[in-house]
């Protein structure tokens, strides 16, 4: 039976909008800090702490973390990623309504990675695998062989939907039936073509 994988940034969710309010809380240009923001989320998306990952950001855009910066950035950062896109939503709801097996596979920092457990949305998927967690992130194919492992499924047997066409690459070559993700509509054609 096929598993459904989704990613979460951009596909489940809405692009983030709170990088101009972080910016302002470390003082620095929103220009310097998206640079530095994106500069080091690969790490943090590895499994990098908190505090490892906004003292690099700080440094690199050059600027000063003062005692209550690191809760504050991360605690803005997770609410800046954590708005569902509406279609995305009724998409979830409608697949889970029609027995679909759902999986999600989400390059995240673990601080994200608890706040996503704890939201409604989060019980459509049976299994969620967050890149902190695991140490890897995509686009390596090992996230992918992980994946696969814990839904105890062939690669050919998942779907798997990504905005990134690296990943979707990646994802193919582990043997995953993967698709760049064009929006909800265009998914859900996808996935109930008869």
């Amino acid at each position: 039976m096929t598993w459904v994988v989704f990613d979460y940034g951009e596909v489940l969710c809405t692009r983030t909008e709170a990088l101009p309010r972080l910016a302002a809380r470390l003082g620095v240009s929103p220009e310097r800090f998206e640079s530095a923001y994106w500069a080091h989320r690969d790490a943090y998306d590895r499994g990098c702490s908190d505090e490892e990952y906004w003292t690099a950001v700080a440094a690199t855009a050059g600027a000063a973390l003062d005692a209550t910066a690191v809760e504050e950035l991360t605690r803005g950062d997770v609410h800046g990623w954590s708005q569902l896109h509406p279609a995305s939503a009724t998409l979830l709801d409608d697949l889970t309504e029609a027995g679909a097996r759902l999986a999600l596979l989400s390059n995240a920092p673990a601080s994200f990675a608890r706040f996503a457990e704890r939201q409604p949305w989060a019980e459509h998927f049976r299994v969620r695998v967050f890149s902190a967690d695991v140490a890897c992130a995509k686009p390596d194919t090992k996230i992918f062989d992980l994946l696969t492992d814990r839904l105890g499924a062939e690669p050919g047997d998942c779907v798997f939907f990504d905005d990134r066409e690296v990943n979707v690459v990646s994802a193919r070559e582990a043997g995953l039936q993967a698709h760049l993700w064009q929006g909800a509509d265009h998914a859900r054609r996808l996935l109930f073509a008869a």
